[in-house]
């Protein structure tokens, strides 16, 4: 077994035995060492958006007083969400190994299947253009600033 998907488990029962969420844990791996671990920690923050990939990238920015995680691995236990995706990809992490897929996600109860469904079909009645002139005027103000990161 892979040394940092080991740690990815163990870190995945470290919540689960806590109560904390379900059955994920990520680790994010720079220069072959573990830089921060992170579990799904849903049910104890009541916050949708705490995965374990997410509390990883947290730390690990946290640790590495970064947002760019440019050279950074993810090992993870099941096959990253897109909310998870969407935010490996802004971090630069460049490569994400994981244990569990979608269907086996779907097996235990967890519904991640229907978001990438969902954000297949980019025309629903969810997802809605509203004031993209007002907003491009937002848009173009950041333009102009002078000193900005993109991120």
């Amino acid at each position: 077994m892979n040394r940092f998907m080991k740690a990815a488990i163990l870190e995945a029962k470290k919540g689960i035995t806590s109560g904390h969420g379900g059955p994920f844990g990520s680790v994010i791996v720079k220069d072959g060492k573990i830089v921060a671990k992170g579990h799904n920690e849903v049910i104890k923050n009541q916050d949708a958006t705490c995965h374990g990939e997410m509390m990883a990238i947290r730390k690990a920015s946290k640790k590495l007083k970064t947002f760019d995680l440019s050279g950074c691995e993810l090992y993870t236990t099941a096959e990253p969400c897109p909310m998870c995706l969407g935010a490996i990809l802004w971090a630069n992490i460049s490569k994400v190994y994981f244990g569990c897929n979608i269907g086996d996600t779907e097996n235990i109860g967890f519904r991640d299947k229907v978001f990438y469904e969902m954000t297949e079909n980019k025309k629903n009645e969810f997802i809605l253009e509203l004031d993209r002139e007002q907003c491009l005027k937002l848009f173009k103000e950041y333009e102009s600033i002078q000193d900005k990161q993109n991120y």
